[in-house]
């Protein structure tokens, strides 16, 4: 099913996971709009050309000879009335002429590339917000929903809106909550937690196979949001397709930190790894445990494989890092360029003062970053016509969002903003100087075509920054979470990989000349690299824990309920 050549559909326009914990800094908002303004009242003689081009556009628009139309793929022009109906079809160009005027006036102005690409988003999250369809009057869909519904989905649109302003802290709910329970169809891997202290349980899954292989596997999931992402329903679970390939799987399942908790930073995080794999390795017997981390826990994980080589410690052997960035860049993407160093500080000053960033305030700039996809798109539905928002599993576990301590915000930006992972021996953290070239171990590294998070480009960076010999990068075809849960069957599922073993080259567009697209799961793949670093087979355990560390509490234990 292989076939030579990349072909990157739907590849967006991504944030950045370093956005959402700095934020948009009130000053580097104000001085974008200042810096336009003065750009333009600098030179008015672009800027009335600008206005009389849109002039132009309407009077096109006027006479019903305007040409302009949507992107075929914009779901908000959809409803036919947007191309029959005089009035809609001119109220959607007007908005499309403001749109592409705004585009070309930023095009022509004299800024730098990081002025133009702050300059883009802060004027498309405004554009965003005029669109014709984010209001009742000019919704063709919302109208007759009205009809059709004697106009009840507008009182029920007004309970939703009464509902998020109550119980949601005033930002539009992005799924139905009440389908799911822990426990009961989400997170139903059968498991037990071995090991708990302060800061996390770890939790052992029972194996489904006669045999194991001698090494297991512990995952390190990242600190925002729970770990339950790795076991939603068995149909994409990652627990229970490592189980029922032979592994013996360990997922560390962090608490939610309160402010008291804030204090914990990057050291005890890294710490708290080590206790994990004491435990693990207490309960297996393996002098090796493989390990993976997605997202901040593959930057924890980073960390730990420093820290573990500048100790001469070869207690881990292969790890794989999912869907993160080491190495980000202000080019990146238009919203990188939001990362300035007062917003940074900023940001810093905000969370020692509170402990904690709170799990509602990481969530609102997560969608303030992707305004049409995560608000506007749930206003229509939700408030104009009146519906729930849809029952979905991943949105519930992206929904059940965790605080994060302080201290550790600080460390990820102090770490990114000396560019520690890709600098070697020059930032000390978790008792050591950080140097990933000091890092031998076999490495699996995964990218998401359309994450809109971590760029896979900006995924890619971390092949080079590592001292490993084998190093492998698979590009999934999805986004941040999906392009991991990415289960065989999936009918849309396919991924790329080089076609020839290797450490991956410099250059990511030299990477992608040599690839082949894959149309299936990269499940499967990972796997065969996975069993291949797990050793020998042997009779599984019959049943959890150790002497030291007994089974407790049925997985997904008790932190996930915090």
């Amino acid at each position: 099913m292989a076939q030579e050549g990349p072909t990157l559909e739907g590849e967006p326009e991504a944030t950045m996971a370093l956005g959402p914990l700095v934020g948009l800094a009130r000053e580097d908002f104000v001085g974008a709009i200042a810096m336009l303004l003065r750009e333009t009242a600098s030179d008015p003689q672009r800027a009335f050309k600008h206005a009389q081009s849109f002039s132009e556009d309407v009077v096109q628009i006027m006479t019903g000879k305007s040409e302009l139309a949507p992107n075929p793929r914009d779901k908000r022009f959809m409803d036919p009335a947007f191309s029959f109906n005089p009035f809609y079809k001119a109220g959607m160009q007007y908005f499309l002429a403001v749109e592409k005027g705004t585009k070309r006036w930023i095009d022509d102005l004299e800024l730098d590339a990081l002025e133009k690409d702050r300059a883009s988003f802060i004027s498309q999250i405004v554009i965003d917000a005029l669109a014709p369809t984010n209001s009742f009057a000019l919704n063709p869909m919302a109208q007759k929903r009205a009809i059709d519904s004697g106009g009840l989905s507008l009182v029920k649109g007004l309970k939703n809106a009464y509902d998020d302003m109550v119980n949601n802290d005033f930002m539009v709910s992005q799924v139905d909550k009440k389908p799911f329970t822990l426990g009961e169809n989400v997170a139903t891997s059968p498991g037990a937690v071995v090991h708990r202290d302060e800061m996390f349980e770890l939790i052992q899954y029972q194996p489904s196979t006669d045999e194991v292989y001698a090494i297991p596997q512990l995952t390190i999931p990242p600190q925002i949001n729970k770990m339950y992402i790795n076991d939603l329903s068995p149909e994409k679970s990652v627990v229970k397709f490592q189980v029922d390939n032979g592994i013996q799987t360990f997922v560390i399942s962090w608490r939610n930190p309160t402010e008291e908790m804030g204090v914990w930073g990057m050291d005890e995080y890294v710490d708290a790894c080590i206790r994990a794999l004491d435990a693990v390795q207490d309960i297996t017997g393996s002098d090796t445990v493989n390990v993976s981390g997605g997202c901040s826990g593959g930057q924890t994980m980073s960390v730990l494989l420093s820290r573990l080589a500048s100790d001469k410690n070869d207690r881990i052997g292969a790890a794989t890092m999912m869907v993160c960035v080491l190495e980000p860049k202000p080019g990146d993407t238009e919203a990188s360029s939001l990362v300035s160093e007062n917003g940074i500080a900023l940001a810093k000053q905000r969370a020692k003062r509170k402990g904690v960033i709170e799990a509602s305030s990481l969530a609102r700039s997560f969608a303030w970053l992707r305004p049409n996809d995560l608000i506007w798109n749930y206003v229509i539905n939700n408030y104009l016509m009146g519906e729930d928002p849809p029952a979905f599993d991943v949105l519930f576990w992206n929904a059940d969002a965790t605080n994060l301590s302080a201290s550790l915000m600080g460390d990820f930006l102090d770490l990114f903003e000396a560019n520690a992972y890709a600098e070697p021996g020059t930032f000390d953290v978790a008792g050591h100087t950080l140097d990933l070239k000091k890092v031998k171990n076999d490495m699996f590294i995964l990218g998401g075509v359309t994450d809109h998070i971590t760029p896979w480009r900006a995924c890619y960076r971390s092949t080079q920054l590592f001292g490993s010999k084998n190093v492998e990068f698979v590009l999934s075809q999805s986004g941040h979470m999906q392009a991991i849960l990415n289960p065989p069957g999936n009918p849309k599922a396919k991924y790329f990989k080089a076609k020839k073993k290797g450490k991956p080259p410099a250059s990511v567009d030299k990477w992608m000349e040599g690839t082949e697209e894959i149309k299936d799961s990269w499940w499967p793949y990972w796997m065969d690299w996975l069993q291949s670093r797990s050793g020998e087979q042997k009779d599984a355990p019959k049943s959890l824990g150790s002497k030291a560390n007994k089974a407790m509490e049925p997985a997904p234990g008790t932190y996930v309920l915090e």
